[in-house]
């Protein structure tokens, strides 16, 4: 455990160490490419602004408006039939818009069923199994300007669904 510990105390100045090291043997100015890469940084940040004020004005108003309570209320007679915890529906809505929101609604499952219940252990596994995919597709498209994204977004809402009836099914077993 205390190697475990060692490296990973090291790995990040080792990392800087290396690139420093190579980038003197490859006579690159280190310091500028890093700046240049820091002012491309700060430029992408400011392109991606807007697209992420969008999506917290959008999070927080799907949250705030209760119609995560609503759809999980319209869906439950479905989701016993399939066998599917309809205390998970609120985190497998928000999982693919939000992680942030979605490592709250999962922290309240667990909270209140418990860590170590079958509702805390598919909470985590969906957590693990899926991704933020709206977030991230706006996120990556505006980073580097594409429009047409066809159909990125099905296939990846499609991921996210598989992920989560497998996360769901897994557990149950």
């Amino acid at each position: 455990m205390q190697i475990i510990n060692f490296l990973s105390n090291i790995a990040m100045p080792l990392i800087v160490l290396i690139i420093i090291g190579y980038g003197i043997i490859e006579k690159n100015k280190v310091f500028d490419t890093f700046l240049d890469g820091a002012k491309e940084g700060l430029i992408i940040v400011l392109n991606i602004f807007p697209t992420l004020i969008g999506l917290f004005m959008a999070i927080g108003t799907l949250r705030s408006s209760g119609i995560i309570d609503l759809l999980t209320k319209i869906f439950t007679p479905i989701l016993n039939l399939i066998n599917f915890p309809s205390e998970i529906m609120p985190l497998a809505l928000i999982r693919p818009i939000s992680g942030s929101s979605s490592i709250a609604v999962a922290t309240d499952i667990m909270n209140k069923y418990g860590v170590d219940s079958n509702l805390g252990i598919i909470a985590a596994v969906i957590m693990g199994s899926t991704e933020t995919t709206l977030y991230t597709i706006a996120i990556y498209t505006e980073a580097v300007g594409i429009k047409n994204t066809r159909f990125v977004l099905a296939a990846a809402l499609i991921a996210d669904v598989v992920g989560i009836a497998v996360s769901v099914a897994i557990c149950r077993i």
